[in-house]
Order: C-alpha cells, then structure tokens, then sequence
C-alpha cells in the first residue's frame, strides 16, 4: 500500500475511532472554531501542536513554516496573526521552536546553492546569529551552539510579535509567550512566558498556570 493510501485509511480508522468515543464531536466542529491559542511553530515533522500538547481539533490555531518565524512584512504570518487576533480573539499567542532545529542549524552554515528559498526565509535567522555570533562562538559543540540560537530566535519572534500593532491595539491584548519543545524527552521548556511571574518555568510547572 503506497503512502497516500495509509493515509487515508488511517483517517478512516481515526474517524470511527472518534465518533465511537464521542458521537457529537464532527456535529460540534462543524458549529465552528474557537480556539483560545495561535500556535506559531516549525514545520518540522517531529514537532505537531496538537500531538506534543495533548490538543484536540479545535483547540489550537495553527502556522507552521521553516524554524518557526514571524515575518510581518510576509501576508502569510501577518494574515494568520490578524484573524487570530481580531476575528478568533484568541488569549494566547505562543511561538514554539525545539532543539536541534534544521533550520536555525542552516542558519550557522554557509548559504546552501541549492536551497534558494530557504536562504531567504531564514535570512533574518541568520542576522541574529551574527548578532550574537560572540556568545554562540564561545558554547563548547555544535549541538549546543543550535539550541542556544533556537532559544534566542523564539525571543526574538516573541518580541517582533510583542511589539505588532496588531498585538498592541487588541483589548485585551493576547499574552504573547515562547516555548521551546526537546526531541529527546517530549518536554517543553519555557524561555518566556506572557506571564511575568511563570518566565524561565519549566513546562512542569508551566501547565499549571497558563489558562
């Protein structure tokens, strides 16, 4: 069976799963959406919202794209933002990286010929590498060298978002908070929270706090 097609019955299977357990939910999600959280992360396959979140559909808002950036010039994350915010009046906006991120590691790298598009997706990615090229330069590997940037490029996008207009006219404004997500233990740690207290919380403690 080629891929497409476990896909789809895999999605049959899911189907009948659900309704078996809850027989109303398809008749609810056709009501509409309303979601308390715009989901800003990576398009990596390893990282989905709902999975490592224990979300069901309906609950988040989702955009994905290549090392989870906000670009407010780019319509994509700016409409995503504004319907968000404006229509779907959501409470929470939280950008999500996660270690060992191919894309802030490109961002490390020489430009790749080949990858054209990418290039210039990430090209701020790679400005804040250079601004904080000392720093990175002085962590012991590779490894940590990526995830240290993966930290600093959710606060950075938390901090592009902060300052939005689209974010600083809403009332309420939504708390505006970066997360990042580790592969090898499935937990999330908070870098900065939209709750000033919670900020430097790990996820353990997190869950209990964020509404």
């Amino acid at each position: 069976m080629n891929r497409p097609k476990r896909l789809l019955v895999a999605n049959l299977a899911w189907a009948h799963e659900t309704v078996a357990r809850n027989p109303g939910f398809f008749r609810d999600l056709t009501r509409g959406q309303n979601p308390h959280v715009l989901w800003i992360g990576c398009s990596d396959s390893r990282v989905p919202a709902e999975t490592i979140t224990h979300c069901e559909p309906g609950d988040l808002f989702v955009h994905r794209n290549v090392a989870n950036l906000f670009d407010p010039d780019d319509d994509n994350s700016a409409s995503v933002l504004e319907y968000a915010v404006r229509v779907l009046k959501v409470g929470h906006v939280i950008v999500c990286g996660h270690y060992g991120c191919g894309g802030v590691r490109a961002a490390l790298l020489p430009p790749d010929p080949g990858l054209p598009h990418v290039n210039r997706r990430i090209a701020p990615l790679c400005a804040l590498a250079n601004t904080h090229r000392e720093a990175l330069d002085a962590r012991a590997s590779e490894h940590e060298r990526v995830d240290r940037l993966a930290e600093l490029n959710v606060l950075e996008q938390v901090r592009q978002l902060r300052a939005n207009p689209i974010v600083r006219q809403a009332e309420p404004a939504p708390l505006i908070h970066g997360w990042v997500f580790a592969l090898d233990d499935g937990r999330i740690k908070v870098v900065t929270s939209g709750y000033e207290a919670d900020d430097a919380m790990t996820c353990t403690t997190a869950v209990h706090s964020v509404a």
